[in-house]
């Protein structure tokens, strides 16, 4: 048994473990030249967060999701390095949009190098990633832009906020499977498709990125708050600075909203809707929530959206790869603890 992938992941076959780990090191040598320039200042930005490493949790689910079919199908990793590619476009993008300063344990692109070349250097890494889809057909593109769409869409919607009469947190389930289910999804999809998979077991995989994404970031959620640095890689509470409300933030203002309410509810809700640049006032509101029953909440429907990403898989044929699929959504829920 060999450890591999995000979170850990028990491999528990050979020949799989071979297969995923050979096409990871494909990925990795594919991102390294996809962003090489003739210009070495882009080359160093562009290289910036895929040397700070990652838990490549998008292109594993493309070699995971090509056992269904050929997975030495010539479109396999190239596909992986487009989603992968996308990924690491939009961590620029939010890194510039959240004023982060740290990002994957290093200095944020925007924090070493000022928004404009974060920006840029996104664009720069979205360019270069349809330069690789063009080879893969029109279909692969178009499945590409509508995801797209949807992520920009889910970044905007996070934005504006939810319209009236809107329930917060539904919104808010909207906004991630757009911004991180719809190119988990696509992950997936990817690895089927081009692998040869039948159109059922492609669209059944498809379904469960989306369900396995949603739940991922609903993990990450529950991190920005209970974790320290060194664990996410991040700032803990960057969101909550930022004001930001992630899914423990509304069950809590849910909570507070309710008949049920407590003072200590309405309270919380209070500080966190204060000014929390103050670092004594951030370092308040993020003890608070680690002590709320709403985080309790938050690990609960990540767990939820974790096991309805496992019930897509049953009309799959068991398999190794199923297992993995499986234990993926497994790992998902450890991370929230």
């Amino acid at each position: 048994m060999t450890v591999v992938g995000p979170f850990g992941l028990s491999v528990r076959d050979q020949a799989l473990e071979a297969d995923v780990q050979a096409g990871l090191a494909a990925v990795e040598e594919g991102l390294l030249e996809a962003t090489k320039s003739d210009v070495p200042f882009i080359t160093e930005s562009a290289q910036h967060l895929v040397r700070a490493g990652g838990k490549r949790f998008r292109p594993l689910l493309v070699m995971l999701a090509a056992q269904f079919g050929d997975p030495y199908s010539p479109g396999v990793v190239p596909s992986a390095v487009v989603v992968e590619l996308t990924h690491l476009a939009t961590l620029y993008h939010d890194d510039v949009m959240d004023e982060a300063d740290v990002r994957r344990g290093v200095a944020s692109a925007n924090a070493r190098w000022g928004n404009s070349v974060a920006v840029l250097t996104g664009d720069f890494l979205f360019a270069r990633a349809s330069h690789i889809l063009a080879d893969l057909g029109p279909e692969a593109v178009r499945i590409q832009a509508e995801a797209f769409e949807r992520l920009v869409t889910g970044q905007i919607l996070e934005t504006a906020g939810p319209r009236d009469g809107r329930d917060p947190i539904d919104h808010y389930l909207d906004v991630l499977a757009g911004k991180t289910g719809s190119l988990v999804a696509v992950a997936c999809r990817f690895g089927a498709m081009m692998s040869g998979a039948e159109e059922p077991t492609v669209n059944i995989l498809t379904q469960y990125g989306e369900r396995l994404g949603t739940a991922f970031q609903l993990a990450d959620d529950v991190l920005d708050i209970a974790s320290d640095s060194h664990e996410s890689g991040k700032t803990p509470g960057t969101d909550l600075r930022e004001g930001i409300p992630t899914l423990p933030v509304l069950r809590l203002r849910a909570r507070a909203e309710s008949a049920t309410g407590t003072p200590e509810d309405r309270a919380l809700c209070e500080l966190l809707a204060g000014d929390l640049t103050d670092d004594a006032r951030h370092a308040e509101a993020l003890a608070g929530l680690r002590a709320h029953p709403a985080l309790e909440e938050a690990r609960r429907d990540t767990v939820r959206y974790a096991e309805e990403a496992r019930a897509m898989l049953a009309p799959l044929p068991s398999c190794m790869a199923k297992s993995a699929l499986e234990g993926l959504c497994d790992a998902v829920v450890h991370r929230a603890g």
